[in-house]
């Protein structure tokens, strides 16, 4: 065991002091920049010097490159970045407020072995080092790194010891080691040279990023193979020891044109082609559908005038009830309509993916990837609740997704700090050590295993190598072998740490013992800790928590459990694993366990708080330009959905989109669909119609961001799409006419509405925090976020080819950096929760997040692939569903009384988004009308009333043109999305289950928390399966009782008394008013068929309801009803029971 601590994360880097610091007095303020450079050296600025050359206006962290000249060349790969890189694998870190980050050395992750050498505790030599068990330097297969000739293994500490305090010497042969370069730097096996300085004039950005144009090659002598200077000096128009340009044009130096930068004329020579278009809807469906949309709101509209002119004096109270009820009804038909007026949808063209970014070119000869880095966020919160081994499934499939490896990133939140969690993603990394090589081999879909072996269709179907069926059984079998281990990890954990009490119990008997030899021996109480499989304490939540190790009150963790690969591909051997690896590439994506900080006295912000917390580890470890977010239970389906996704960002105008939703699906729900879990008419009707505006709305999962716009900046050229708005922003103001002049960089990271545009460095700190890694980040981000610039129409590119230097490697202070950002204390005095990242204050955080974006002009899109990107899980009990729609309800209620409410939208979000949006947070409002709607059937056929006076030809022609257009509009609907009628029919019957219930309920709590501040706490919904392991759908059947259903049963039961009770009045009647009775019988029989699932839900199993159930409702009805009429006889009548006698 060994541990590390970080008293500071990169200090030689940050202007930022300690608390300790500030009590010392005041010294000359003085910070060094630093920059190491490609020959391993490091050059140091100080901000006097700066400024003396350059102006103190115009720093930025600046580099100096040393060019590879004949007296200074670099080294090869270096032993120093490979061990720091392994120790950091190796290492579990911790840290957070008031606390020392340490970095603890492990020798296992988990009780059984790594077998991947980018794992955390990958299996290797022991040092030989005498009194040292730590293991030895290794490559990315695992080989032992040796420094020394004599091939002594060593491990990474006493190598630093023996270099740094041993003069160099080898422990083993006592000869010096002829490379102790430690901060030496890796170079590519074909380095390219090192660009010149730009002109002065050149922007900030373009300063920042190099876009090297010349290869190795042509810069050496034909010859002698030697590094030819003065080539290099003439190609290169500058002078040694400046760096980071980006190529002017020919001709433009010393001119003061010098804002442009050269567009490669091969691009303009080729046809381009975009990555998507536009599927527009065919006339002949969405004219008509206009047109009934417009006829149903006019019919509606005298329908309504008719209502009120024409009053029911008999039951004016009756009357007036329904057509307030009528007119909130129209009003809330008009904001779910209107959005629906311009439905579209959307193709991509992976090939032209691929030609663009995937194939040699001249600027990218290798043909290496030039797409830019995803960071996949994967949030869970409770082991009980959310079952490991379904999250493990879903980290599965997103490491072995079609995408480049080095380009991808997997971060998994444990907002509850489980060991139970840590070592399932640790068993998962071990396994897909196996899978994922498998999945590339054989192009497996869908690339989770447990959906995979539990396919019905034939698995051998298009599968062509030979080997495909040994590989499957034995993948098969290793896979049962690995469901066996997470499942047995509760019981293995809890004997674990039973086992290590005990002996600490031991040891701290006889140490009393000693102590007090004379005295009498008491029982020793020490805290019962949950150990680690390396025996030491877990630092998160304990199985009996304790102080700090509790699931609110713990240190935070990071655990990089995949270290990240290696820039070229890594091919497997037929002797690597289970099956033949051979030409395979065996490489696994970077992936990370996180677990932010918690503390006592902290708003931690749920779900939101843990995707910041990501957000700002994942931009300080990886900092892809893109983040794709799932659920602990939604995994990727088809393995290519992320290039899909890429197909908007990377396409013309793709800039201005924030983020690409993809639709949810769902598996293990009933065949029919009984409480509408699919959302069908949600995901594939209203969706495709937002698209047609600004975009969808963001519904939690499935959907990738671009990084900045989370970040909360505006989009590029918001400006010229939206003139005359007014906010705050980064930058100093300028006049609007030197737009013109100001370099497209400078105009991409705009926060607000002014015309600034100078980046006020002072405010940084002050929106993201005090960590300059975080905000150097952010201009990096966003240039790799940018289409590709191979077309004159293209605005706000990159050059092609930009993306293919390989990204840094992972050392100890960019974690401890990293664990820095995750603390508790971080965000206090930032605008993070408030305008930056996921926004707080919501327990619908998602739909917040997403408006915000649109309210600054951002755009997003709807991807409806042919295979189905995601699926997941969706609770199929009532009662979950029932807490589920409460808890979305409950969001839109909250935001309806907030500053998100769309009417204070700003003028750069569209009229028709804007209704879409004031929809959401209304649509729980209905439930009070509905509730009073589905009462007065029954208070009719009580009373012996009805709505209107008589039932009239005027009022049934309305009726009739409503009830069809709504019907043609339904059919409509179902034509242009793809529906079905029988889906479409469920989605009506559940609006009015959760109407009556879940959304009445919302309202009273929002309405509470609103007036009174009482806050709102849910539960997680369960993604755990039911008992009956026989039965898929036995949570179907399962009644628990919720207050929720009181009101779907009372309307249920009166309706069902009052249908009775109408009846017996209507025949008891000297003169029968059939026509009243008509009325409101139809209308509880409309009431009661919406109802029908309910009622069915509380009856349980098919079969099991006993018979004697139903026999008892019918006599109680049937009691009641001539109970009733008793009481209350029929008008014309002085006897009990009206003109009806007994014989």
């Amino acid at each position: 065991m060994a541990s590390k601590s970080f008293k500071g994360s990169r200090s030689s880097l940050s202007m930022s002091s300690d608390a300790a610091d500030s009590r010392k007095p005041p010294i000359a303020p003085t910070v060094t920049f630093g920059r190491r450079t490609s020959s391993g050296r490091y050059v140091s600025y100080s901000r006097d010097d700066l400024d003396s050359e350059l102006g103190s206006t115009d720093f930025m962290n600046y580099t100096v490159h040393i060019p590879p000249t004949p007296d200074n060349q670099p080294m090869d790969p270096s032993i120093s970045q490979k061990v720091e890189e392994q120790y950091v694998s190796n290492s579990l870190f911790t840290g957070g407020f008031n606390s020392v980050t340490r970095a603890h050395l492990m020798d296992k992750v988990t009780e059984s072995e790594a077998n991947h050498p980018q794992m955390a505790g990958a299996k290797g030599s022991s040092c030989a080092v005498p009194g040292c068990d730590a293991k030895v330097m290794s490559d990315e297969r695992g080989a032992d790194i040796l420094p020394c000739e004599c091939d002594f293994k060593i491990c990474r500490d006493c190598y630093i010891d023996a270099v740094k305090s041993g003069g160099g010497i080898c422990p083993g042969c006592k000869e010096p080691y002829k490379n102790t370069d430690l901060d030496e730097t890796a170079v590519d096996n074909n380095p390219r040279p090192l660009p010149l300085p730009p002109p002065v004039t050149m922007s900030k950005m373009e300063r920042r990023l190099s876009i090297m144009k010349s290869t190795k090659s042509a810069l050496m002598r034909s010859q002698t193979g030697d590094f030819d200077h003065n080539r290099w000096l003439f190609e290169t128009r500058g002078t040694y020891g400046y760096g980071n340009a980006i190529w002017p044009k020919d001709g433009n130096i010393g001119n003061g044109n010098d804002d442009e930068v050269a567009e490669p004329t091969e691009l303009m020579s080729k046809p381009w082609r975009p990555l998507t278009r536009k599927l527009k809807i065919p006339a002949a469906i969405l004219s008509p559908y206009r047109l009934l949309i417009f006829v149903r709101i006019v019919v509606l509209g005298l329908f309504l005038a008719w209502r009120v002119k024409h009053p029911n004096n008999d039951a004016i109270w009756l009357w007036g009830m329904s057509v307030v009820c009528e007119l909130w009804f129209a009003f809330s038909w008009l904001l779910d309509q209107l959005p629906k007026l311009c439905p579209i949808n959307r193709a991509t063209d992976l090939n032209v993916l691929k030609d663009k970014f995937e194939t040699p070119t001249l600027n990218n000869p290798t043909g290496k990837s030039d797409l830019p880095g995803i960071d996949i966020f994967v949030s869970t919160a409770d082991p009980e609740k959310e079952p490991p081994l379904v999250t493990a499934n879903t980290i599965l499939s997103i490491l072995a997704a079609d995408y480049p490896v080095e380009k991808l990133a997997c971060y998994v939140s444990d907002d509850g700090g489980a060991l139970l969690t840590f070592e399932a993603m640790a068993e998962a990394a071990s396994f897909s050590n196996t899978w994922v090589p498998f999945c590339r081999k054989h192009d497996i879909e869908p690339r989770n295993p447990e959906s995979y072996f539990n396919l019905k269709r034939d698995p051998y179907k298009n599968k062509v190598k030979p080997d495909f069926v040994k590989d499957r059984r034995r993948v098969k079998r290793e896979y049962d072998e690995f469901k066996v281990r997470i499942n047995s990890l509760p019981d293995s954990i809890r004997r674990r740490s039973d086992a290590f009490h005990a002996r600490e119990e031991i040891k701290a008997m006889k140490l009393q013992r000693q102590n007090r030899e004379e005295e009498p021996v008491q029982t020793v109480k020490i805290p019962k800790a949950t150990w680690m499989a390396d025996g030491t304490h877990w630092p998160g939540t304990w199985l009996n928590p304790s102080a700090e190790h509790s699931r609110g009150d713990h240190a935070g963790i990071i655990q990089v459990m995949l270290k990240p690969p290696s820039d070229e591909p890594l091919h497997g051997t037929a002797e690597d694993g289970l099956i033949d690896l051979t030409d395979i590439d065996i490489r696994l994506p970077l992936l990370v366990y996180v677990s932010r900080e918690k503390r006592p006295g902290y708003d931690h912000n749920k779900k939101a708080g843990a995707m910041n917390a990501l957000v700002r580890a994942s931009a300080i470890m990886s900092n892809g330009p893109f983040i794709l977010n799932l659920d602990c239970d939604h995994y990727i389906y088809n393995s290519q959905a992320m290039r899909e996704g890429m197909c908007f960002m990377m396409d013309r105008g793709g800039d201005r989109l924030c983020y690409v939703q993809f639709p949810q699906r769902f598996e293990g729900i009933d065949p029919s669909d009984r409480y509408a879990n699919n959302n069908t008419v949600f995901f594939d009707v209203n969706m495709r119609a937002l698209d047609g505006l600004m975009g969808p709305v963001y519904v939690g999962t499935g959907c990738l961001f671009r990084r900045v716009a989370l970040y909360g900046f505006d989009p590029p050229r918001s400006k010229e799409h939206h003139s005359g708005c007014c906010s705050c922003c980064f930058f100093g103001r300028k006049k609007h006419s030197s737009m013109a002049h100001n370099p497209e960089e400078n105009r991409a990271l705009r926060m607000g509405d002014s015309d600034d545009e100078e980046m006020n460095l002072s405010l940084l700190p002050k929106r993201f925090g005090n960590s300059t890694f975080l905000i150097d980040s952010i201009p990096v981000a966003e240039f790799q976020g940018r289409p590709l610039a191979d077309h004159p129409a293209v605005k706000n590119g990159r050059p092609p080819g930009a993306l293919t230097i390989p990204r840094d490697l992972l050392d100890a202070s960019t974690v401890a950096e990293a664990i820095s950002v995750i603390s508790c204390w971080y965000e206090d005095k930032t605008e993070w929760g408030q305008r930056v990242g996921w926004i707080y204050g919501s327990v619908t955080e998602d739909v917040v997040t997403g408006y915000r974006m649109h309210n600054r002009g951002w755009k997003s899109v709807y991807c409806v692939t042919k295979r189905d990107a995601f699926r997941g899980t969706a609770p199929i009990n009532l009662t979950d569903r029932l807490h589920q729609v409460l808890r979305w309800a409950t969001g839109s209620v909250e935001i309806f009384f907030s500053r998100n409410n769309a009417l204070l939208a700003s003028p750069r979000m569209k009229f028709l988004q804007r209704i879409a949006y004031l929809n959401v947070g209304i649509y729980p409002f209905t439930s009070i009308f509905l509730i009073v709607y589905c009462f007065l059937p029954a208070l009719s056929l009580f009373s012996g009333q009805f709505i209107v006076q008589t039932l009239n030809v005027t009022f049934l022609t309305y009726l009739l043109i409503i009830t069809v257009t709504l019907c043609l509009l339904a059919v409509l609907e179902i034509k242009w999305s793809g529906i079905e009628l029988e889906e479409w029919w469920r989605n009506e019957q559940f609006w009015l289950i959760g109407g009556t219930s879940a959304h009445l309920a919302a309202v009273l709590q929002g309405l509470l928390k609103v007036i009174a501040g009482i806050e709102i706490s849910f539960t997680l919904t369960s993604k755990s399966a039911g008992d009956d392991l026989d039965d898929e759908f036995a949570d179907l059947y399962l009644v628990k009782w919720t207050s929720l259903m009181i009101p779907p049963i009372t309307i249920m039961m009166v309706n069902l008394i009052a249908i009775a009770v109408g009846f017996s009045r209507t025949i008891y009647s000297v003169i029968p008013q059939w026509s009243r009775l008509l009325g409101g019988v139809f209308f509880s029989f409309w009431v009661l068929a919406h109802l029908y699932p309910f009622a069915k839900g509380l009856m349980g199993r098919r079969g099991r309801t006993p018979t004697i159930v139903f026999v008892w409702s019918g006599l109680v009805a049937i009691t009641i009803s001539l109970l009733w009429v008793a009481i209350n006889p029929p008008s014309n009548t002085n006897q009990i029971g009206g003109s009806f006698q007994f014989p």
